[in-house]
Order: structure tokens, then sequence, then C-alpha cells
């Protein structure tokens, strides 16, 4: 058993800067990081657009940020929230800043603003195209000088431990006492006691398998939250990213930043035809939902596999410099820029729904805490405007860690059992897992998608059952492995996803289903 104040399931921007805030706040106390793969693969890591926050108040001003936020939500933000986060934004860039990460700059020595889809001014702050890699290497920088910080590397974590596991009379209120982890390298499962625990395991995107996510995006932070029995939300809005590098491969999508588009590139179908006017008078600068719903139509209307976004008219010396990475993908797949258009299809790549928490980043559930893409805040509504998740996890892991110094958890006394895998046998027969993964991959994108429908999610619900009730017969019986409890996960995940959509009857956001009426 390991027992440690602050237990931290996660290492991106939220994760890593609340753990580096509280280690520093309180010397004292221990901070127990778990990541299942090494401390650099996160979500955050792939984050190329940036930071949305104010900085010119000449051109810009904390009312144009909250305004645009409010309406790419589409009418179902929180504006108290909107306003904190947007408010705040500045003072948690600095701190970043501090810590060491360094973002672009222009000729007079200010910081370089980008302009992205949904944004009314230029105002995100960018490290050329790998933002989330800089902000990444200077958390992770200033974790490792702090002595009260271990970082355990390769564990996975399977389920947190509440009042079920516990022999202990059951009551109203459910506390969370820490998690069971799994350490991939030995096998072993480690029982992590923390007096407090805080979920930052990223989002979903693989649930899709077509995602720009990270294959570690397998929502286990909010499958373990709903396990717990912690309150969930807003599942349905999953955002997909209007413009993914199409290829043939398997595996995640190259993603071309919406900043590339701010730029001024162009979409286009194989025609030549500039499509996005036709849809929204804001064009290829529209929020993520009507780009996305756009290029689905246009698919849908021309069988094509993919839509082109077209750079062949832009300073292609300036375009190396902002989006060197961007441009190094493409020679890699063939496609020269200066003349060639980029193949791009939409793809899961950011869920607005999750783990609900108030402004402390409490969920439901006592002693449980939730920041970043896995948690439902209320700043996203039905619809994230771009490059405001960077600046939400800032915001919520400062929070969470002020309300920590001035609310001081207890430690807990309380008696908690090793994990019992009696009767349990390694599972031989893997193909099982990966086949029934693949299957609920195509069931999620093919019924699940861009555009959804009451019959096609009827139909889902019966399919994910089948399979449902597949791999818990297996988990029952198995000694557990990171590739079964994921896909356990992914199914919990699955399963809100399809039932929150079916609840909902109106057209919102990154929402559509044909059979609703009300369109937004």
């Amino acid at each position: 058993m390991i027992q440690t104040n602050f237990l931290v399931i996660g290492s991106g921007v939220a994760g890593l800067t609340f753990a580096s805030k509280i280690a520093q706040a309180l010397p004292e106390k221990t901070v127990t990081i778990v990541t299942k793969a090494d401390e650099e693969e996160s979500n955050t890591k792939y984050a190329q657009g940036g930071v949305a926050v104010v900085l010119d108040m000449k051109e810009d001003s904390f009312q144009k940020h909250i305004q645009d936020t409010l309406v790419a939500g589409d009418g179902l933000c929180n504006p108290e929230v909107v306003e904190m986060v947007v408010k705040k934004g500045p003072k948690r860039l600095k701190e970043l800043m501090a810590w060491g990460a360094s973002f672009d700059i222009d000729a007079s020595g200010k910081l370089e603003l980008g302009k992205e889809g949904g944004h009314s001014e230029h105002r995100v702050v960018h490290h050329k195209d790998l933002t989330g890699y800089e902000v990444e290497r200077a958390l992770l920088e200033n974790l490792r000088r702090l002595p009260n910080v271990t970082i355990l590397t390769y564990h996975f974590a399977i389920d947190l431990i509440t009042e079920h596991h516990l022999e202990v009379p059951k009551s109203k209120q459910v506390f969370c006492y820490g998690a069971y982890v799994l350490d991939q390298k030995t096998g072993d499962i480690i029982t992590v006691k923390a007096d407090s625990t805080l979920l930052a395991t990223g989002g979903i995107g693989h649930v899709y398998g077509h995602t720009t996510n990270p294959v570690i995006a397998t929502g286990d932070g909010i499958a373990m939250a709903y396990r717990a029995k912690a309150e969930i939300r807003d599942m349905e809005f999953v955002q997909f990213h209007p413009t993914a590098l199409y290829t043939v491969k398997e595996g995640p999508s190259f993603l071309i930043s919406e900043a590339v588009r701010g730029f001024g590139a162009i979409l286009r179908d194989k025609n030549g035809h500039r499509f996005m006017p036709d849809y929204d008078e804001r064009a290829e600068l529209a929020s993520r939902d009507i780009v996305s719903q756009s290029i689905d139509n246009e698919l849908k209307k021309s069988g094509d596999t993919s839509v082109f976004l077209d750079c062949t008219h832009l300073d292609i010396d300036q375009f190396k410099r902002h989006f060197p990475t961007i441009y190094k993908e493409c020679l890699a797949n063939h496609i020269a820029i200066e003349t060639d258009w980029i193949p791009v299809v939409p793809a899961a790549h950011y869920l607005c729904g999750g783990i609900v928490v108030d402004k402390d980043g409490r969920t439901s559930i006592n002693n449980l805490f939730a920041c970043g893409e896995c948690s439902r805040t209320g700043l996203h509504g039905a619809n994230r405007l771009a490059s405001n998740s960077l600046l939400e996890a800032l915001v919520y892991a400062h929070n969470i860690y002020k309300y920590h110094v001035s609310h001081p958890t207890d430690s807990l006394s309380i008696a908690i059992p090793e994990w019992n895998d009696e009767g349990t046998r390694i599972p031989k027969e893997h193909i099982l897992i990966l086949h029934n993964l693949k299957k609920l991959q195509a069931l999620m994108r093919d019924y699940v998608g861009i555009v959804r429908s009451n019959d096609r999610l009827a139909k889902a619900v019966l399919h994910l059952d089948l399979i449902y009730k597949e791999v818990e017969e297996l988990y029952k019986n198995s000694k557990v492995t990171t590739t079964l409890c994921e896909l356990r996960n992914m199914i919990n995940v699955a399963h809100l996803t399809i039932g929150q959509s079916l609840k909902r009857k109106e057209n919102k956001g990154g929402y559509y289903n044909i059979d609703n009426n009300t369109a937004s």
C-alpha cells in the first residue's frame, strides 16, 4: 500500500499544474502522480493551437472573449464560470511563463497573438504549432525539482476506492479514499490511499478510433467516476475537429490546427469550390461545430473521402515559421503545401461534458476532484471555443489548489482492503479484446458521429449491450490488464454518450440529431 496526501491521476496540464502548486505550498505533504504512459504523454502534449487569453486591452476585452465563448457554447455555458475563467486567464498565463514556458513574440517583442475559429479578436498565445508540448515541458521541469512529488509512470488507475469497497455502513454521502492502481511492468495491483484524489485523465477520443487524441485517451477518469456514482453530464457534446489530416493509416489522426484557417487557409471540395460561405458568413472561421457539420454534409453529398484545405495562396515562408510541424508532417505524406491541397476530414477531438464539478473542482463525491477535459465545469456549454481548454485547465487547477490550502483535508484512518483477484486468470484470448474494441469504435463512428438520429442511437444501445455483456464476463474472470480495463472504460463512456444523446431533444452546438426539430 502507498499512502499519500494528494493523489493525482493524469499528467497533462491540469494534473501537473495542481501538483506543482500544492507541492510548493505544502512542502510537508506528499503528492503522488499516477500516469499510464510516460510522464510526458497526455492530450496536452498534442495541443497545437495555444492558450486563449485577453492581453491586448486596446483591441480586445474580457467581454469580447466572454461573448465569443457564450456564442460557441450555444446558450448552455454557465455565464459565471465563463467570466471567472476569462478574467483569471492573464494571471495564470503569467505564472506559466514564470515557470519557464516560452511563447512566440512579434517584431516589437510582445507576445504574438493568433486568431482561431469563433474568436472575434487575435488572442491566442502560442509556441509555433507545439504549444501543448512546450507547456508540458515547462511544467515537468518545474515539478522534477520538488522533493515531495513522486511520479509513477506506466501505472494505470483501475478504480476509485469508495465505501462499496469497505466494510463500513453505507451513507448518503460517498467518499473517495484513493485508487487501485496497476503497475503495468510487474502486473502488481497497488492500493494507493489518499486524503484527496484529483482526476485529470483527459478525454475520450479513442472511443471513436478516428481521433486527434493519443491512444491513451480512453475516458478512464470519467468511467471510474461513473462507476463510483459521481454525477456525469453533457456527454453528448463530443467536439469533432474539422481538419484532421486524411490518410489511409490506422491510429490517431494528425491535427491540422484551427490556427491554419486563422492564418488564411481555405476549405474546398475536390472541384475547387469554396463551400464554407454557403453555410456561414464567417466561412472558415465559423465555430468548430459549424465547420465539422458542413464538411460532413459535403462528404455525404459527394461520397468523397475528404475535403481539402488550400494553403497555396499563403506566404509559405511565414507558414513554415508558424507551423513547422504541420509543414513537415504534410511533406512526410507527400503533400507540398506550396502546390498541393491538404486532404482533411473531421475527427473526434474534445469532450465538452464529463464529471460535474463546482468552481473549486469538487465532484459530487467527497475528497474527489476533477480538472481538465474529464471535467464538466460549465465553461464550454455545447461546444468548446478554440484554445479555451488549456486556459480552463490552468484556472481550475489553481482553484483546486487554493481550495485545498484553505480547506485542509484530514488524513483518513480507515482500513482499506487489498485488491482481490482470487479465482481469476490471465486472459489468453487477447483477440477478444481487440475484436470488441474495433466493434465499439465502428459503432461509435457509424451510429454516434457528427450527425445522429434516433434510429441510429437506438440501434447503438442494442449493439453496445452485446459488447458490454461479453467484456464484463471477460473482466470478471480475468486478471486485469491495461487493454481490458481501457476497453471496459470506453464501453462505460459509450453508454453515457449514447444515453445522454437520446435524452437531448434539441440541437445545440456540437450536437446535431436529424430527428430534432429545433436547430441551434
